[in-house]
């Protein structure tokens, strides 16, 4: 069963390398050295780990020498990871059909369009710019993408309604919001959807990192002990949240341009190696299995690469461009179909298969919280 938000399937230390771009004379052993592996070198884990490696190392240095590319491959902490280790790691755990269904059904959305021409938006969009989005954070062996597209996106909105970027806690989410519906999966580090959190939040508020750390990195389960007095130790609260329309390339441009950073829903069991560029390595004809949540924080074009969507993940500054992936944006993005659209939950009763659109799919499934406030103690909170 598979669930949004992709963890490794071996622990290993946590490692300050940056991924680079792959080179053919750089070696297993160095690999090993570089990212803290500890296998004992000639042992079956070792040969095994090896002959991944090498295999994904010689794919890496194919695609980087087609010069038609328009991204790169690069070594990071999952070369030695096959693709299906990769995919049921942790780092993904969302259900695309119980999302939308969760939240037509929920009191807090607020269904909108996002209306104006796209002549007038701004050429390009960079929220990181004006001081709205927090340092890129690492999830780590937690199926807790939903929680920390989610935190992240509260953050940035409550930046925009107070002038102040809190640090808020993911931990939060994972410990305490409860999942009965088991949308996108169980919950905490088994997967989960925005909207579950967005509700959440609505009823507890949140805390700070400061006071509530991330503790589920590698991860397990935990006992929530916020709820019972959150009222002492909320920072932000939120009226509710609001769905774009799915699959709406205008609305997505424009919630964006004019609102703030968005919670976006992709399919990401192919960025392991990605190291930089203009992104279209998904496939956006079929078996496109929507599997994680991160932020999109804006837009722009490439001079060579031409028009990207740029989105912050949660998987360290060492993936990507420094935490960030440009994925390819196209004003008629193509469609495909999720032929799973249940995977993760069980459930049945649903349609046999789900249209989205976008590279990744990004545009399916696209959020953003209402009423950012701020509890003031001895008051009413303040909306903002």
């Amino acid at each position: 069963m598979i669930r949004l938000c992709l963890c490794l399937l071996h622990v290993v230390a946590i490692s300050p390398v940056v991924a680079f771009i792959a080179s053919g004379d750089y070696t297993f052993d160095r690999f090993v050295e570089d990212f803290a592996r500890d296998y004992a070198v000639g042992s079956d884990e070792y040969m095994k780990r090896k002959t991944i490696f090498t295999e994904h190392l010689n794919t890496m240095l194919a695609h980087n020498a087609d010069p038609s590319t328009t991204w790169k491959r690069g070594v990071n902490n999952f070369a030695d990871l096959t693709t299906a280790e990769f995919t049921l790691s942790g780092r993904l755990g969302y259900n695309k059909l119980l999302a939308r269904a969760h939240a037509a059904s929920g009191a807090a959305l607020a269904a909108t369009s996002v209306d104006g021409p796209l002549g007038l938006l701004p050429k390009s969009v960079d929220w990181r710019t004006k001081g709205v989005v927090s340092a890129v954070k690492d999830q780590g062996h937690c199926g807790s993408c939903w929680a920390f597209a989610t935190t992240e996106t509260v953050e940035s909105h409550a930046a925009l309604a107070t002038g102040l970027l809190p640090t808020l806690s993911p931990q939060q989410l994972v410990e305490c919001a409860p999942n009965p519906l088991s949308c996108g999966g169980v919950g905490g580090c088994e997967g989960s959807i925005p909207e579950v959190a967005y509700n959440y939040i609505q009823l507890y508020g949140m805390t700070t990192e400061w006071m509530l750390p991330y503790t589920s990195y590698f991860g397990g389960k935990s006992t929530c002990a916020f709820n019972t007095t959150s009222a002492a130790k909320s920072v932000v609260t939120i009226s509710g949240y609001r769905k774009l329309p799915p699959n709406d390339y205008a609305a997505v441009m424009a919630a964006l341009a004019h609102i703030g950073p968005l919670a976006i829903n992709v399919q990401a069991n192919t960025w392991s190696d990605y190291h930089g560029g203009v992104f279209d390595g998904c496939s956006n004809h079929s078996n496109i299995d929507v599997d994680h949540v991160v932020q999109l924080v804006g837009y722009g074009t490439d001079p060579k690469a031409g028009d990207y969507w740029l989105v912050r993940n949660s998987w360290d500054v060492t993936w990507g461009e420094a935490g960030y992936i440009r994925l390819k944006r196209s004003s008629s993005p193509s469609c495909g179909v999720d032929p799973t659209p249940l995977d993760g939950t069980g459930c049945s009763g649903g349609p046999a298969a789900q249209k989205v659109c976008g590279t990744c799919g990004m545009l399916f499934d696209v959020s953003y919280p209402l009423g950012v406030g701020i509890p003031k103690r001895g008051h009413h909170t303040v909306v903002v």
